[in-house]
């Protein structure tokens, strides 16, 4: 996590705000600032707290279309943030009502655009289409005697950096048809990580596409350029260690399923990395072996509780065996729930590589599944309990 926020400080252009509903861990949050990311996107006044408490004085905006009252009026006067987001007449109003009428304000609106290549679409909740935008975007710059913005997200997992330069060009044009000049662009996120079955293009590819597409627009040459990575920064940071309590001819009923770690998994199918870890008094061995596809299914009594996988593991997995099931740093922490009261977890910090990486720590895409050499963690003595590895 270290290396991603590095690599995003040196290669984006701009500046770099952490989307903290990625991973709302204190730890990512004190690692993130620690290593120069010190702007976050929030959405929430939990997450506000939450951000003032582990990296103090950071800079925060509240990236949320959508807001309460209540929330507007605290994160404003209570905790100094002056960047809200907007996507119609009025939650403008909305925002100028609950700041007194603040000048100060920077407003960032939110523009839907058209985007393909990308895992998950955020264009179908929030948005203004591009018959309206002008109009609000020039009640936005009417609005403040500060920083007047758009923002747009390509969706999440983008697999296209094209997505980025196209949606540029359509925010550009908008602001064209407004008559106006922003002050800021802000790319949000969506850029990816790697996954089986999911190798996207270089990052440098996203970051070259945005520059392209940030010099094409009709801007002027103050006008700044924000970026809201979530999963790429933190993705290869964690993975989860969880225990095989019954086999069932392929199917394996692990302690953490989707309403815990593993919501991707089930919701939309992706077939996480996984290694098998058994028990050898108090470490465990990664165990070699002709491999064989698995699905999963998670401790709550409910039947979607299932991820379908297919998971290559070796075929003489057994009844308290441990799973390693990586590349789990991204909503994996924030997905979880305490549904049929599971959900205990013991994180602890170790220092190998993921399982893939963007950044040069591992190799960048997963092949096709193949035993590695065996490496060695300790176990926790928990019982019952899932571990998470960060």
């Amino acid at each position: 996590m270290a290396l991603a926020a590095r690599w995003f400080q040196d290669k984006f252009k701009g500046d770099v705000f952490y989307a903290v509903k990625a991973n709302p861990s204190p730890w990512v949050i004190e690692t993130l600032a620690a290593n120069g990311v010190t702007s976050f996107d929030v959405a929430s006044i939990p997450e506000i707290e939450l951000v003032a408490q582990h990296a103090p004085g950071a800079r925060m905006a509240f990236m949320h279309p959508v807001k309460s009252r209540a929330a507007i009026s605290a994160a404003y006067f209570d905790h100094g943030v002056r960047t809200f987001s907007l996507d119609c007449h009025e939650e403008l109003a909305k925002i100028l009502d609950a700041t007194g009428g603040a000048k100060d304000l920077n407003l960032m609106v939110r523009l839907a655009v058209a985007a393909e290549g990308a895992a998950y679409s955020l264009s179908g909740k929030f948005g203004v289409d591009s018959h309206s935008a002008p109009d609000l975007l020039l009640a936005a710059r009417r609005a403040t005697q500060e920083l007047m913005g758009v923002a747009f997200h390509v969706g999440s997992q983008c697999m296209r950096p094209t997505a980025y330069q196209a949606a540029m060009t359509q925010a550009s044009r908008a602001l064209v048809r407004a008559g106006v000049f922003a002050d800021v662009v802000d790319v949000g996120g969506g850029f990816p990580s790697v996954y089986p079955g999911m190798t996207p293009p270089a990052l440098a590819d996203y970051t070259d596409s945005i520059e392209r597409g940030f010099a094409e627009m009709m801007v002027h040459e103050t006008t700044e350029l924000w970026c809201e990575p979530g999963r790429a920064l933190v993705a290869e940071a964690s993975s989860v260690l969880t225990k095989v309590e019954l086999r069932k001819g392929d199917a394996l009923y692990l302690n953490d399923g989707s309403y815990g770690s593993l919501f991707d998994a089930a919701h939309s199918k992706w077939p996480f990395p996984v290694k098998l870890l058994r028990r050898e008094g108090d470490e465990a061995i990664e165990v070699e072996g002709a491999l064989k596809p698995f699905r999963f299914y998670g401790p709550t009594c409910d039947s979607i509780d299932h991820m379908p996988g297919p998971f290559w593991l070796p075929e003489d997995i057994r009844e308290g065996d441990y799973i390693e099931i990586g590349m789990l740093g991204a909503y994996g922490v924030a997905m979880t729930t305490r549904f049929n009261g599971f959900g205990d977890v013991e994180t602890v910090q170790v220092d190998d590589a993921p399982m893939a990486s963007m950044f040069g720590l591992a190799k960048r895409s997963i092949a096709s599944p193949k035993a590695e050499n065996q490496n060695v963690v300790k176990l926790s003595r928990a019982r019952g309990k899932k571990r998470r590895r960060k």
